[in-house]
């Protein structure tokens, strides 16, 4: 296995651990909801401090339900994971043409020169 597949492959295990720890350990059990965002925690402690506190603005748009809310950022994740993904495989096809024409250029030039007079006579 080569270096980067081990890097990928632990990588890959971390992630994998990152997401199904929380569930094994449960974490979040004693909460209603245990997996709310940050945004519903800290209207939560907000209104536990100070239950007279008004917002000073309203969002530019209130999503009709929480699917439709879930949805949009599943999508703004996608979009985010694409761009990411496209400026890392362009760089890493950059790279590899500056690898290649850079072997290009240093790569000796050969030529049979028996092949060479054949070819102009046209005695192949």
């Amino acid at each position: 296995m080569s270096r980067n597949a081990k890097i990928n492959t632990l990588l890959l295990l971390v992630v994998a651990a990152l997401a199904v720890l929380p569930l094994l350990l449960g974490l979040g059990d004693h909460k209603e909801e245990p997996f709310t965002g940050a945004d519903a925690e800290a209207e939560t402690a907000i209104t536990e401090i100070d239950p007279d506190y008004e917002p000073w603005f309203s969002p530019l748009y209130e999503p009709p339900s929480g699917e439709v809310e879930s949805a949009l950022f599943s999508l703004q994740a996608a979009i985010g994971a694409g761009v990411l993904a496209y400026y890392f495989g362009l760089r890493r096809g950059r790279r590899q043409g500056e690898e290649r024409a850079l072997a290009a250029a240093t790569a000796p030039v050969t030529t049979d020169a028996a092949k060479v007079t054949r070819a102009a006579t046209g005695d192949e």
